[in-house]
């Protein structure tokens, strides 16, 4: 275990109050652990539903190549506002929440952070970056483990009656491969064998080690599932409830959007990040283009192998009721500001040329009546904007850094 045992013993902190990390806090409890959920004081009150007992049930179809399932009523042991509380002793620090709110937890975080912890971040959006920059600006010098995952480990959503927040979560599938990859790629044994004391992480039994955290950012399926579906699915999203006669809140980009020619546009923007990867010197998954072409798309090997596909002359029903159900949605909301617009960033610091990723920027911008542009997370927000190919590969890898 290169020496991680000790994390066995301490308590595993998450933050984040969404479904994510209350899955990750829930699947923590179940499997024996003591955990502790933290949420940002200005938004805790969204926790209203499982602070005053406690407790996350984890319910649903927990779809799973080798049927992997994790349910029942978990018990938290800390449900707080106050980092320090959450944080203290902890050993695993998992860090699950939308990444345009990273730098206000993070700046909460660095002052807590002790040496030998472990962070994970879920999903992969260049936080380790960001936090290594805020650490550096901060003087924080503590020995800490920091990498980032491809994807989180399932697909979740929050149960919700009569517009309320239910303690529950529903948990539709859990992957069984996720990439993987720590800053800097020196940790990277330790950060695999820190996940073997990340119970939320037990599903994932063919992690893959990624080629640098920018593998992993480029690895993100997100970006190229969900924002040339949203976008070019928009007009079906729009009028489902209203003019098709169906249920508004049935309604996904997989079972509804998904159609060969959406696909080709997902393929396409791969092939540009591919492409901007090449010419950072760094990896990235490897889909095959057959892996496009179905409602399933390059999602469905995360829970279900290479081989799973669901056609579109099919129903997903698997995706039935993910939505999005509005434009101004986390797919639109994050994946433009923060995977889009740093890839494009990426593609003109290193000459690469990319007309899908502007085109999904400009079409956001437009649609939204934001200028994600201007909003959009930047190389100089990440401690990066100055380093030439050698330099950034030198920090990535080796943790070299320079201007």
């Amino acid at each position: 275990m290169n020496g991680m045992e000790y994390l066995g013993n301490r308590p595993v902190a998450v933050l984040g109050g969404g479904a994510t990390a209350r899955g990750h806090a829930a699947c923590t409890a179940l499997a024996g652990r003591e955990v502790r959920l933290y949420e940002l004081p200005d938004f805790f009150g969204g926790l209203g539903c499982i602070a005053k007992n406690r407790e996350i049930r984890v319910s649903g179809k927990q779809e799973s190549l080798y049927g992997f399932k994790r349910e029942g009523l978990a018990k938290i042991d800390v449900v707080t506002n106050d980092i320090k509380e959450a944080v203290e002793g902890a050993g695993i620090v998992i860090i699950s929440f939308p990444a345009v709110g990273y730098r206000a937890f993070l700046e909460k975080l660095i002052p807590c952070l002790e040496d030998g912890m472990a962070i994970h971040f879920t999903t992969a959006n260049f936080g380790s970056l960001l936090l290594r920059k805020m650490m550096r600006e901060a003087g924080c010098s503590k020995k800490v483990i920091v990498g980032e995952w491809s994807s989180q480990p399932y697909g979740i959503r929050i149960k919700m009656a009569g517009g309320e927040q239910m303690p529950e979560v529903s948990v539709n599938y859990w992957a069984i491969s996720l990439r993987g990859a720590a800053l800097p790629m020196t940790d990277q044994d330790a950060f695999f064998a820190s996940k073997e004391f990340v119970p939320s992480l037990d599903s994932v039994v063919h992690p893959v080690r990624g080629d640098t955290i920018a593998d992993i950012g480029f690895s993100n399926v997100n970006p190229i599932l969900h924002c040339p579906g949203t976008i070019l699915g928009v007009g079906a999203m729009e009028n489902w409830g209203v003019v098709y006669g169906e249920n508004k809140y049935d309604f996904s980009i997989y079972s509804h959007a998904y159609c060969p020619s959406i696909s080709r546009v997902q393929l396409a923007l791969y092939r540009e990040e591919c492409a901007i990867a090449e010419a950072m010197g760094v990896g990235i998954q490897d889909f095959p283009e057959k892996a496009f072409f179905s409602r399933s798309n390059i999602l469905g090997a995360e829970h279900m192998g290479e081989k799973f596909e669901v056609p579109f002359n099919e129903q997903y029903t698997l995706a039935l009721g993910t939505g999005p159900f509005t434009i101004h949605n986390r797919y639109i909301t994050e994946d433009i500001p923060v995977g889009c617009h740093i890839f494009s960033e990426l593609a003109k610091k290193f000459g690469v040329d990319v007309p899908v990723i502007e085109s999904m920027i400009t079409l956001a911008s437009v649609m939204t009546g934001t200028d994600f542009r201007k909003t959009g997370v930047t190389l100089e927000d990440l401690g990066i904007a100055r380093m030439d190919r050698q330099m950034l590969n030198a920090y990535l890898r080796e943790g070299v850094y320079s201007e």
